[in-house]
């Protein structure tokens, strides 16, 4: 089960928040940045594609308190999110697929020690 669900949450993270790179700045986006540019709609998709994170971690059978920070994470994004310009410049900072990546590999790292996340693959602590 674990095994599973692991490879695609990095990969999800990474196109959502940090896929391309704005030109001269160095400054790294995602689909939750550019979608939401696109007012109310992109908002609710950005919301919609943080909830799968949220329903990974639920299938990992993380608890009710952490699923209840990343819903959190994704509804305060949302709502800060949706206003025009500010909320945008917002996503640039606030990166609640990253918070909620993090609380993931934090929640792993002390209910399944014997794994160990690399580049997207779960390994045995054996197998390193």
């Amino acid at each position: 089960q674990i095994a599973g669900a692991i490879p695609s949450q990095p990969l999800a993270e990474a196109i959502l928040e940090r896929a391309f790179s704005l030109p001269g700045t160095g400054i790294r986006v995602g689909l939750d940045s550019l979608v939401g540019l696109i007012p109310v709609v992109g908002d609710l998709v950005t919301a919609a594609m943080g909830a799968w994170l949220i329903w990974e971690a639920k299938n990992l059978g993380m608890s009710k308190f952490h699923l209840a920070r990343m819903a959190g994470n994704v509804g305060f994004d949302t709502l800060v999110g949706a206003i025009p310009l500010a909320g945008d410049l917002f996503d640039l900072a606030f990166r609640s697929n990253t918070r909620n990546l993090r609380i993931i590999k934090r929640w792993l790292d002390r209910h399944h020690p014997e794994t160990k996340l690399v580049e997207g693959e779960v390994l045995s602590r054996r197998e390193l």
